[in-house]
């Protein structure tokens, strides 16, 4: 088969080459955490740096052991010893879908990796709904009917994969949706692989709101979930490449260790060295880097509620981001304006446009298994924070990041190209957004 670049990579490349040609750029495209490396994790890769020793298939010692507290003060008891690392949650994903075998069911709109990475290991991926603020879950109904339809067809489907927060939503699933999923997945006797490298950036609750808590599928059946984690999200250390997973402690969770780490044997033999003893460190949870990811947390909230606000003043509906940097809005509501003014009835139409006129980097529905026709697309706010390392301290120490001028520039310009998509009049939207900013802070 064909396999094409990452679309969240290719839009990134895209973006770059904008920038070459001088042109100026919304770099909301890409889902990398940007921000800096804290002090404490360049200190600890550095005196890593003398281990070059391979090491155990499934990891060192004191990562699993790490991990397996990180979990434990989750609420999640977990046994070291099933515990995998691997190079990112990517290869780790690939080796599950590989080792489990069969179908799977995948959650509408779902990373674009999931499906990407079923088909490859030769699946027909099952994409089923989510209901509006519950995305990374499918609709618990509507997945017991899409998988006993496959089987009735005489498909073989053996997982289900969850997202908990949701890329690419930004929202967070409720405890009633996690557990009804988990009955039908016991019903059905599907695994789950919950991904669940998200959890720790759950924003701060704002005025009126109740706190988020995360429910992990493994609550409700943890004789049957699997979890991914790792680094690249909430110490945003994506070029460092690792991931750790949680297998149940069942059959079917040591029959899988043993398959994963045959595959990891020919693929990848085992994590770095070095990064695997800073990774180490990370997953006991220091104080200092708790308080790096609170941080981290309470920016990409208040950036991405920015965000969602600018597209909801431009007519888009967005369900209100509550964890990651990430928002969904649907066009839907303007839809013959669109069309009318441009002859956009596709969302890779509409994200095509944004990003040949207006160099503004965003990806359509279609690219997380919805449909062309769908007007929605997959919003990252977290390169907004500055292209230098000391303007993201700067966002990260700020009282009011949206006074920031970098940040505010960004602001003021999607407000500007949103109101030329609409031909509505740009500096009315900026001055309300301005207002907006101000009324925030």
């Amino acid at each position: 088969m064909t396999v094409t670049v990452s679309a969240t990579l290719a839009v990134n490349e895209a973006l770059a080459e904008k920038r070459r040609q001088g042109v100026r750029v919304l770099p909301l495209g890409f889902g990398e955490a940007g921000l800096p490396v804290h002090p404490v994790m360049r200190d600890r890769l550095s005196a890593g740096n003398g281990a070059n020793a391979y090491g155990p298939v499934a990891g060192s010692a004191a990562l699993r052991e790490a991990a397996a507290g990180y979990w434990e003060r989750r609420g999640l008891p977990t046994d070291p010893g099933l515990v995998i690392a691997g190079p990112g949650s990517k290869p780790l994903l690939y080796s599950l879908l590989l080792e489990i075998g069969g179908d799977t069911a995948i959650a509408a709109p779902s990373w674009v990796s999931y499906a990407a990475q079923s088909r490859l290991v030769g699946q027909r991926p099952i994409l089923v709904p989510t209901a509006t603020g519950q995305g990374g879950v499918p609709q618990p109904d509507l997945l017991h009917a899409a998988v006993t339809a496959a089987r009735e067809e005489g498909r073989t489907v053996n997982a289900v994969v969850v997202t908990l927060p949701d890329n690419p939503t930004g929202t967070v699933a409720d405890a009633d949706t996690v557990r009804r999923l988990s009955e039908v997945a016991r019903e059905l006797d599907l695994l789950i692989i919950s991904d669940e490298i998200y959890r720790d950036l759950v924003h701060p609750a704002g005025p009126g709101e109740d706190p988020v808590e995360i429910h992990s599928p493994a609550e409700y059946a943890p004789e049957r979930t699997v979890i991914s984690t790792g680094l690249s999200k909430n110490l945003a250390l994506g070029g460092w490449r690792i991931g750790v997973l949680r297998l149940p402690d069942s059959e079917a969770g040591h029959r899988l260790r043993g398959g994963l780490l045959g595959v990891a044997s020919e693929i990848w033999s085992s994590p770095a060295a070095p990064v695997q003893e800073a990774a180490s460190h990370a997953f006991t949870e220091p104080a200092e880097l708790v308080d790096h990811i609170d941080r981290s947390s309470r920016l990409h909230g208040i950036v991405a509620r920015a965000v969602a606000g600018a597209f909801e003043r431009a007519g888009a509906t967005v369900a209100a981001p509550r964890a990651a940097f990430y928002l969904y809005p649907d066009f839907e509501p303007v839809r013959g304006r669109l069309a009318a003014l441009h002859g956009v009835t596709t969302g890779p139409a509409l994200t095509g446009l944004l990003l040949d006129r207006f160099g503004m980097g965003v990806l359509p529905a279609l690219e997380f298994g919805e449909g062309a026709g769908a007007l929605r697309m997959r919003v990252a706010t977290s390169l907004l924070y500055g292209e230098s390392e000391e303007r993201r301290y700067t966002a990260l120490a700020a009282t009011d990041p949206l006074a920031l001028p970098w940040i505010r520039a960004h602001l003021d310009r999607l407000d500007e190209v949103l109101a030329m998509l609409l031909d509505a009049a740009p500096g009315a939207v900026v001055t309300r957004a301005r207002a907006t900013a101000q009324t925030v802070g």
